[in-house]
């Protein structure tokens, strides 16, 4: 079995795509968590800020393409196919087909942060062969809002834990300080009572 926390240690630009499309397609590979892991690893110089984002835009888009065009490949026939009919029942898909006759493309941009939805409104927007170009553009909006939130929030975690590190450290110092203090101190103060005993006596 891969070890994908090596493969992002070692090579992190194609590690982090390579989950985003694992988690696209289903795997246990959770979108947020990615993008958390991105922001973390921008927080501690580990990528290239730009380059990261670039990746993860990317890996974004061709997650949400790939099941846009399973569900335009399959139709309707996708709550019966034996990959997919666990993520999306043929209520569900009524459902969605409701919303889209509806609301069309804001069921794209605001369907994207809908955690558990996701992959159900991709395959949905296939299905109800919404353009491909106009699919894409909503897509490419709302995913700018998921990058900002969820990146941005590994890195200020990623930032926290370094802030905290050194507060540790200089807490670590300021201990060892005051210790060294206490025990000058206490050498001090036994050194001058033995003095004062002698001279009593």
């Amino acid at each position: 079995m891969l070890n994908f926390s090596g493969l992002v240690e070692h090579f992190p630009y194609a590690g982090l795509f390579i989950l985003l499309i694992l988690g696209g397609i289903g795997l246990p590979f959770p979108e947020d968590a990615t993008l958390i892991l991105c922001g973390f690893l921008i927080s501690h110089d580990m990528v290239k800020p730009a380059l990261a984002l670039f990746v993860v835009y990317s890996g974004l888009l061709a997650a949400d393409f790939f099941l846009y065009l399973v569900g335009r490949k399959y139709g309707r026939m996708i709550v019966t196919h034996k990959k997919f009919r666990n993520i999306m029942s043929p209520e569900k898909l009524s459902a969605l087909e409701d919303k889209f006759s509806k609301k069309g493309i804001l069921v794209v941009l605001v369907g994207r942060h809908l955690f558990g939805l996701r992959a159900q409104i991709f395959l949905a927007s296939g299905v109800m062969r919404m353009p491909a170009l106009k699919f894409i553009a909503a897509d490419a909006v709302s995913s700018i809002f998921t990058i900002a939130l969820m990146v941005g929030a590994g890195y200020i975690g990623g930032n926290s834990l370094q802030i905290i590190k050194k507060d540790i450290t200089r807490i670590e110092h300021a201990a060892i300080f005051l210790l060294i203090i206490a025990i000058a101190g206490y050498i001090f103060y036994r050194y001058f009572k033995a003095r004062r005993d002698k001279t009593l006596v």
